[in-house]
């Protein structure tokens, strides 16, 4: 082509010579520390070919080296990085953001079509700031919920990993630990995922991994407006050990008035109550999947109201659901009774016995009532074949409800005197 470094050089002045690349997080890598070289005029372009300045870089330890794809020109058109030719706002594939903001490309595909767009798009950047991306997509609109909800929040550093080492795979290498490549099992050569063009991925078009991301927007759960028109509290969970009441207000306030923010920090919750109905669902609406505070995303749902809580009848929840009974529990206790008479002493179900053991506590009676001989002051514990001595008590088990007997008022008690019992 005639903007390539082998062919004239008369359209050079549309070179590009920059003095810093345009990454993403991720791409740029964790290491405040780094070093890239530059080569001025290294490569075309991938997409308008025409030749740029190229920079390479390590992103950090075992991790492989990366270099910029794509010129600044059209890095800029698309607001994505040169390396990896994600979105810099998102994180997103360029079909994903351009899905979410119904934003159509323009991009010409033919070689002299292509130069004269990018030639009036290079004069619309030069006019502008340079902070806000330029053509429709600077006149889109500025964030969508689909794309809120697929954001990533932080940098995938993984994306990063040296590539998978051939040698290893047929068992002939021969570097062991110092082989820079991962030593790991390939993925499905079937996979659609390993077969991605970077010009179908900088159109929007065919691009796989887009594809699997508006599937997971799709199938994405959604929060439903509970019926009780009395709920008026939202659950926010995951909130960390650092997030605290002050945050959660400075977001919520925007939507009405908070009557009550309750922090459980046992359980990294919180539970947030509005003054009305409406305050509710709108924060409900803005902040599911989209609530994001110190860099963490927060779960928020509808809080239960007081009567549906724990609320079960004849084993069927609220929701319609039927628990099934635990085997090995006790059965029911009786109900109580409805007066003195119907009470009785059998509080804890049991099964009654052929000879239960019956003991009545009685109080001791009043000064002046003779009270029956103390135990171990009456006849000899042994038999005796004289037919006027008297007869031997029953035993405790057999007597009928009285007064309690205690161990030293049995008559049968050895060494009682006999003197109290009538004897000589």
């Amino acid at each position: 082509m005639a903007t390539s470094l082998g062919s004239n050089t008369y359209n050079r002045q549309n070179w590009e010579d920059s003095d810093f690349p345009i990454l993403c997080q991720t791409c740029l890598g964790e290491n405040p520390y780094i070093r890239m070289t530059k080569e001025k005029f290294g490569k075309e372009c991938k997409i308008c070919a025409r030749p740029f300045t190229v920079f390479r870089w390590c992103p950090g330890v075992r991790m492989r080296f990366k270099k910029t794809e794509v010129c600044q020109t059209c890095s800029k058109m698309k607001n994505v990085c040169q390396t990896c030719l994600l979105d810099l706002e998102y994180g997103l594939p360029i079909q994903v953001r351009d899905t979410g903001l119904s934003v159509k490309d323009e991009v010409p595909r033919s070689d002299v079509n292509k130069e004269y767009y990018t030639q009036n798009m290079e004069r619309e950047i030069a006019n502008s700031d340079g902070t806000r991306p330029v053509g429709l997509l600077g006149k889109a609109p500025s964030s969508s919920d689909m794309l809120l909800k697929l954001a990533r929040t932080t940098p995938y550093y993984k994306r990063n990993r040296p590539h998978i080492c051939s040698f290893w795979v047929k068992g002939e290498c021969k570097r062991g630990e110092e082989c820079p490549y991962r030593h790991e099992k390939p993925t499905d050569p079937d996979d659609p995922l390993a077969d991605q063009n970077i010009k179908d991925r900088y159109y929007g078009i065919n691009d796989p991994v887009a594809d699997k991301l508006l599937k997971r927007a799709s199938t994405m759960p959604r929060l439903d407006v509970p019926e009780d028109k009395s709920i008026t509290t939202l659950y926010i969970g995951g909130l960390g050990e650092n997030v605290t009441d002050s945050e959660l207000r400075n977001h919520f306030y925007q939507f009405g008035e908070i009557r009550t923010i309750t922090i459980v920090q046992r359980q990294q919750c919180a539970f947030i109550q509005f003054a009305t109905r409406q305050a509710a669902e709108t924060a409900a609406e803005k902040s599911f999947n989209k609530l994001i505070i110190n860099g963490r995303r927060l779960n928020v749902k509808w809080g239960r109201s007081q009567a549906a809580r724990g609320k079960e009848k004849d084993g069927v929840t609220e929701s319609g659901i039927r628990l099934e009974p635990v085997p090995g529990l006790p059965g029911a206790l009786p109900p109580p009774p409805v007066s003195d008479e119907d009470a009785s002493t059998n509080y804890f179900n049991l099964a009654p016995t052929s000879s239960p053991a019956v003991m009545n506590l009685g109080l001791p009676p009043p000064p002046g009532v003779a009270m029956p001989p103390p135990p171990g002051f009456g006849p000899p514990m042994f038999h005796t074949m004289d037919p006027m001595a008297p007869s031997m008590p029953p035993p405790m088990g057999m007597r009928p409800p009285g007064q309690v007997h205690y161990p030293s008022q049995d008559p049968q008690r050895m060494g009682a005197h006999a003197s109290r019992h009538g004897g000589p």
